[in-house]
């Protein structure tokens, strides 16, 4: 499983891939110089159950960390994933 995020103008996104097959992706936008909005998550059916989406979210975190920005999110996956992981609240915008 290959993990890329890219961002264009305000917008950016996480994307899964096997085998030139898209798992899943993640975008979020950005909202100023230390903070971004994750908005969406999408899963490819056939990829569902594998924890796409978490690696998708944990990529973003490992990113923010990185660029020492804060995550709000939006999307009610990446909400869902804040709230019962404890160990990637330290990039949570509060």
């Amino acid at each position: 499983m290959e993990i890329t995020i890219k961002e264009l103008d305000n917008k950016g996104f996480a994307m899964a891939m096997e085998n030139d097959n898209r798992a899943g992706m993640m975008t979020y936008s950005i909202a100023g110089e230390n903070h971004i909005i994750i908005d969406h998550t999408e899963v490819t059916p056939e990829f569902k159950g594998k924890s796409i989406g978490k690696q998708l979210l944990y990529k973003i975190v490992e990113m923010a960390r990185e660029k020492n920005i804060k995550i709000t999110p939006l999307c009610p996956f990446a909400n869902a994933m804040f709230k019962k992981n404890e160990d990637i609240q330290d990039v949570l915008k509060k």
